[in-house]
């Protein structure tokens, strides 16, 4: 799934993505290690994995998109 990058605390590796509908939704600073990145800016296109549905609907992964 693709979103953007819309917060990064680069302390504890989290933030925020915006879906393509706006949705935010947070990452924590394990998904985000497991993306093997080192820094995120917002505004950057990012892929991300997800597990669960509705609230319980989390970030597993954020990486960059790449076409």
């Amino acid at each position: 799934m693709q979103a953007t990058a819309y917060t990064y605390d680069s302390e504890t590796r989290s933030g925020q993505v915006l879906l393509d509908d706006g949705t935010p939704l947070p990452f924590d600073g394990p998904a985000f290690d497991a993306g093997g990145l080192r820094l995120l800016r917002p505004g950057q296109r990012v892929r991300i994995e997800v597990d669960g549905e509705g609230d319980a609907r989390r970030i597993t992964l954020v990486t960059l998109q790449t076409f």
